[in-house]
């Protein structure tokens, strides 16, 4: 399996990680406001420490992006050959406020291919995962489901008319000037919600959702997500049908739908 190595790492970080980011939930947490007023706690810290130093011990000459400590190792470039792209929590305004929908991301990019990703939310019981060639798998560890992986696929909706959204806080859409495409969108879909996150995503590969799409990301938000998406037979653009996670915003379908979906959010 291609890149069974990577991904086998990538679930071992998750396990250990998951350990760091529950243990602090609920907690009695110290938030503070980053340069982009975004909040960050210890815990957040924590992770991503975790996760670059085992990340650092087993794949050294790797480049390593996360959210809160920047581009470091190997290369140190955006533009490095291998990329490992970490989100400690996405969500850390859920996590600080005890909302569960909260996850850890891992992702590796080669040669700006995203190639590997992990998910894991451990409030909701869930990790997501995929390797390149080798399908995108779920599981869970909530009682009376089944414990074993099962494999993702989207849906086979045919229409924005029939699909189901999910889309993230209409003022980033308002700040971008794209709140009026995406009101369109609203009101052609069968179905609208505001999941957020990285729970949309997963839910589009699952094929409970059809649609996802944010107008304002950073690529630790996005690499873990695209392989997932794409190995359960989606599709993962920027806003202007750029592939993968290399844009500033993001169109996640189920394929299907989506040269549909980029023509009804094109700027006015």
């Amino acid at each position: 399996m291609p890149y069974a190595k990577e991904l086998a790492l990538a679930l071992s970080l998750a396990d250990a990680v998951d350990s760091v980011t529950t243990a602090g939930y609920q907690g009695d947490l110290d938030v503070e406001l980053k340069a982009d007023d975004t909040p960050v706690t210890a815990v957040d810290r924590a992770a991503e420490e975790l996760i670059r130093e085992r990340l650092t011990a087993e794949f050294p000459a790797d480049t390593i992006v996360g959210e809160e400590y920047g581009v470091t190792q190997g290369t140190a470039t955006l533009n490095a050959p291998r990329r490992w792209v970490i989100d400690p929590i996405d969500g850390t305004k859920n996590f600080v406020r005890g909302v569960p929908a909260w996850a850890t991301l891992i992702g590796l990019i080669v040669d700006d291919v995203a190639v590997v990703g992990v998910v894991s939310a451990p409030a909701l019981g869930r990790r997501w995962y995929a390797a390149l060639g080798s399908g995108a798998w779920t599981v869970t560890t909530l009682p009376g489901f089944p414990a074993t992986p099962h494999r993702l696929s989207v849906s086979s909706i045919a229409t924005a008319k029939a699909a189901s959204l999910s889309f993230s806080s209409l003022i980033g859409w308002e700040n971008r000037g794209l709140l009026d495409p995406l009101l369109d969108l609203t009101h052609i879909a069968s179905r609208t919600r505001a999941f957020g996150d990285f729970w949309s995503y997963m839910m589009v590969a699952e094929g409970a959702v059809d649609i996802a799409c944010e107008p304002e990301l950073a690529l630790h938000d996005m690499a873990a997500l695209v392989p997932i998406i794409t190995e359960a037979g989606g599709r993962f653009t920027s806003l202007a049908g750029t592939p993968g996670p290399f844009g500033c915003d993001a169109l996640a379908t189920n394929g299907i739908l989506h040269d549909e979906v980029l023509g009804i959010l094109a700027p006015r």
